[in-house]
């Protein structure tokens, strides 16, 4: 009897990332002869190496279930993608048999050997394979950060001599500062920082759009700041946020203080994890659908100094539909 999921809405899709530590998923169509090919072997690996909640092979049937095939960018036939605690690990298009083996086999062996696993299940997955989360996914809820759209982000106020670019907060490397390798809070010589300080004061004012309407359920915020009391320099963690949402452009200082936010939150010390430096932003659900856009305003932060600092962000929720889809076509030969 076949272990193979067949997925038959986005809904189910989205509960698998979250119960299946590692979730492999055949995008396929049933007039496509490559897909037909590479069925049998991908059968034989689901056989051989499905585990209850640790690793689980679907099928996405791209004609009937379009949604989720858009939510991912599916423009070629077949498409293997290979997920761990939800984060997209890899991605192989075409019937490459040998590609698809390795790549299954290598996370199906670190799973057995604990690697999959470490930390559990909805832990934080730093320094995983998987990209960097930071805290546990609320369940039925997965990491969408791979939809922000990168080339159009606009960061006010950062300190650009110091620390990183608006780029890097929504990288999927681990923060080089969560070991504890704080220092004074500057990068390594001949490195660029990986995190962002603000500069003239500690406001901040990031600008975040989407390749595709998503639905936010919450932001992961990590915040690694040096542990140096004795330093006025210090950074601060981020204490409260206000968020607006389906903005054309980014909102200058003065004009955001005159725009009601969509939600405004405050961060309190307990909500830091000591471990990751990362904190949830619980968002009001409601209000936080069908979004194309995001401006995050960092107002204040948490102590007495000048500055704040970012590390990273990860935007948990639902994706939607992407936009500039291509046409679907088959790679191979039919024969």
């Amino acid at each position: 009897m076949s272990k193979t999921v067949n997925i038959e809405s986005p809904t189910q899709f989205s509960s698998l990332l979250s119960s299946s530590r590692i979730v492999v998923v055949d995008f396929y169509a049933d007039w496509c002869g490559p897909c037909k090919a590479i069925a049998p072997l991908y059968e034989q690996l689901s056989s051989q190496l499905s585990r209850p909640n640790i690793i689980t092979f679907t099928k996405v049937n791209t004609d009937t279930q379009q949604q989720v095939a858009q939510s991912y960018n599916i423009t070629a036939m077949p498409t293997f993608m290979i997920f761990k605690n939800s984060r997209e690990v890899s991605r192989i298009r075409g019937a490459d048999a040998a590609k698809l083996s390795e790549a299954v086999k290598k996370l199906a062996a670190e799973a057995e050997s604990g690697g999959a696993s470490s930390g559990g299940f909805g832990e934080a997955s730093s320094g995983s394979s998987g990209g960097w989360v930071g805290a546990a996914l609320p369940r039925g809820y997965h990491d969408i950060t791979e939809h922000v759209d990168v080339r159009g982000l606009d960061l006010l106020n950062a300190d650009v001599d110091t620390a990183g670019g608006a780029r890097m907060l929504f990288d999927t490397s681990k923060p080089s500062s969560v070991d504890g390798t704080k220092g004074k809070g500057k990068a390594a010589e001949g490195s660029k920082a990986d995190w962002v300080e603000s500069d003239t004061d500690e406001q901040l004012m990031l600008y975040i759009p989407f390749q595709s309407t998503i639905k936010i359920h919450t932001i992961h915020l990590t915040s690694l700041p040096p542990a140096d009391d004795d330093d006025d320099e210090t950074p601060m963690r981020p204490k409260t946020i206000k968020l607006y949402t389906n903005r054309a452009h980014n909102l200058g200082f003065e004009e955001a203080d005159d725009i009601p936010a969509t939600q405004e939150v405050t961060i309190k010390p307990e909500d830091w994890d000591e471990k990751t430096g990362t904190a949830k932003l619980e968002l009001r659900f409601v209000k936080f659908q069908n979004i194309t856009s995001l401006i995050m305003f960092v107002v204040d932060g948490d102590a007495d100094g000048e500055k704040t600092r970012l590390d990273r962000i990860r935007i948990i929720g639902e994706s939607g539909e992407k936009r500039d889809m291509g046409k679907l076509e088959k790679i191979g030969d039919d024969s």
